[in-house]
């Protein structure tokens, strides 16, 4: 590849976003969201790109990448000009969701930019009529850009800029002959940065074939974390988060504790629930102001608050010996955020705890983490009523043993005690429980594990279902028990087998059936039961209440690129196979290895059937 290559590590001092030669209107984004200085990535890739030039950016998930390639195509769009200017296409639905986000933030001070985004399982009226307004900026999967193209509905004719994000990932997840199509058939003058955290030989040879000259940053980022944290997550539905909070700061002993979460509004809406729980908590964010953020620390060191909930920004530069935990309520979407974060604590030698809430749909960001970093977190149980309970009972022991130590009020008390014995014949043990009572005034002492046990479960059924069993009978294998039938999914729905008419010749995996038919019927994976694959058909296990609706989005849909042809399956000789797999065998969205997972989270689009490469000429 003829380009210039510049390997850089993590500097200790970067420059800021104006050095790189940003626009006002980008500038002013930037400060509002709060960013003050660019990651190594962007401080090495924005200055090429706001100069034209074609780049490969090879830096791992989490580092910055998005504002790398967002900000110098904001900072050079015309508004004016209704047509699509910039691609991006992303492996996944969420990533292309991120992005879209990441775009709209950054072009707050913009007036007029008008982003989109594309994806399979979102309806196409939708995005018609967006197209139709007009559109400036275009995020989305392959599958879906291809569908738009060759529908004639999407015109890239005026493109100027393309980005392929987490490229190798897009490869991987047999896209490939989709991204080389879109290279081919779109404006040869266009400007195109290829970011990717590997550089495979395909990727490689990508790069030789659509890019000109392009510029390669390597960026190696200093992600590993302090050995002396320990790291720990717990699943938890997001309405849930609060008492899964409140559980651990019964049960953890701490002393210190800083909670981190994404915007300015839920610092102040979660330190008001924590106070009215009885903790000692305080926000801090990019609103408050320096004197009162000062205070708020110094009462922090000084042990009169334990509790801090913060931003990233507000929490930057914070240096306090006694935190020591730290919790991410809201799991950050970069590695360098969750390792400034858990660099809370652990300081000076000393040993330090990390809690990450994650949602059933983040954990491809934990998978981002843990190799990132190298580490692995460890999954931790939410304290029980039990846990809870014990706590409370050694607290209050330890109450009582200090109350034993202040001899002068102990003798005024025993008097006041002594009196009711003697002039209402009620037992010591007694008064003392009635004084225990009176002292734990309208919030009981101990929780009621009956009461517990009736409210809901901290992992709602989304999670539940997100967390297949594996290695059954049949050791992870996509069949049906033959031995046994159900009538019902282990969560309770009544299935229905259907027939498709793709196998093993089509060269189809498990990961390629639930995404393009989770995608295209709006279903979620646990509304798979088994997959049993056959040399020219697959049986997949679906509701037994599809909507006509659904059905009729579902026989159009295709999977490596032939119509799938949903039908509902007799058997053989007219016979009906089981309607549910046993409990003990996997589910759809653990038949396959980690990529198949990968597909089920993410955009999970059908990979098409290969198509001649061309590359388009002068002369067309």
């Amino acid at each position: 590849m003829n380009d210039e290559a510049v390997t850089t590590e993590t500097p200790d001092a970067l420059p800021t976003f104006a050095d790189l030669g940003l626009g006002d209107a980008v500038l002013k984004a930037l400060k509002d969201v709060g960013y003050e200085s660019p990651s190594t990535i962007q401080a090495e890739t924005i200055p090429p790109l706001l100069a034209g030039r074609d780049l490969v950016g090879l830096a791992q998930t989490g580092t910055g990448k998005t504002a790398a390639f967002a900000l110098p195509i904001l900072d050079r769009l015309d508004v004016r000009q209704k047509a699509v200017q910039a691609l991006v296409l992303a492996p996944t639905r969420e990533l292309a969701l991120q992005v879209c986000e990441a775009f709209q933030k950054y072009a707050a001070q913009t007036k007029g930019v008008h982003v989109l985004p594309v994806y399979g399982g979102q309806a196409y009226g939708v995005q018609l009529s967006a197209l139709r307004r007009g559109v400036h900026i275009v995020v989305g999967t392959p599958g879906r850009i291809m569908d738009h193209l060759e529908k004639g509905t999407l015109d890239l004719s005026e493109l100027k800029f393309l980005v392929l994000d987490e490229a190798d990932e897009m490869l991987n997840m047999g896209f490939a002959d989709d991204v080389e199509t879109i290279l081919a058939d779109t404006p040869d003058d266009k400007q195109v940065a290829l970011f990717s955290a590997t550089m495979p030989n395909q990727i490689r040879r990508l790069s030789k074939q659509y890019l000109n000259d392009p510029v390669q940053i390597d960026v190696k980022g200093k992600t590993q974390t302090a050995n002396n944290i320990t790291q720990r997550y717990m699943i938890v539905s997001y309405p849930q988060k609060a008492d899964a909070l409140t559980r651990i700061l019964e049960t953890e002993n701490f002393e210190g504790m800083i909670v981190f979460v994404r915007t300015k509004n839920e610092t102040e809406i979660l330190a008001e629930k924590l106070r009215a729980r009885g903790f000692s908590a305080q926000a801090i964010n990019g609103d408050v102001a320096q004197v009162q953020r000062e205070r708020t620390v110094n009462q922090l060191k000084a042990g009169k608050l334990d509790i801090l909930v913060a931003t990233d920004v507000a929490a930057r530069g914070l240096d306090v010996e006694r935190i020591s935990h730290v919790v991410n309520f809201d799991i950050p979407t970069d590695t360098e955020s969750y390792v400034h974060r858990i660099g809370r604590t652990g300081r000076a030698g000393r040993s330090g705890d990390a809690i990450s809430f994650v949602t059933p749909r983040e954990r491809y960001l934990l998978k981002h983490i843990e190799k990132a970093t190298r580490q692995s977190l460890t999954e931790m149980r939410l304290p029980s009523v039990e846990d809870v309970n014990t706590t409370r009972l050694a607290r209050f022991d330890d109450q009582i043993t200090a109350a034993l130590g202040n001899a002068g009020q102990i003798e005024i008390f025993r008097d006041v005690v002594n009196h009711y014995v003697r002039n209402h014949d009620v037992p010591e043990v007694d008064v003392a429980a009635a004084l225990a009572i009176v002292a734990q005034g309208d919030t009981p002492l101990l929780l009621d594990p009956a009461a517990e046990r009736a409210r809901p479960t901290f992992t709602d059924r989304a999670d539940k279902v997100d967390r297949p069993a594996r290695g059954g009978k049949f050791g992870g294998d996509d069949r049906f028990d033959k031995g046994q039938r159900r009538p019902r999914h282990e969560t309770g729905k009544a299935m229905k087998a259907y027939k498709i008419q793709v196998g093993k010749r089509h060269k189809v995996e498990p990961r390629q059936i639930v995404g393009a038919i989770a995608n295209e019927g709006g279903l979620s994976r646990g509304d798979f039961g088994a997959i049993k694959i056959q040399p020219d058909f697959s049986v997949v296990e679906l509701p037994a209440d599809l909507s006509p609706e659904v059905f009729k989005k579902l026989e159009h849909t295709r999977i490596s690129g032939k119509l799938i042809e949903l039908s509902e399956d007799r058997g053989p000789r007219g016979s009906r196979p089981p309607s549910t797999r046993p409990s003990s065998a996997p589910s759809a969205s653990s038949a396959s290895s980690e990529s198949s997972e990968s597909a089920a989270e993410g955009d999970g689009e059908p990979v098409r059937e290969k198509k001649p490469r061309h590359k388009k000429s002068h002369d067309d």
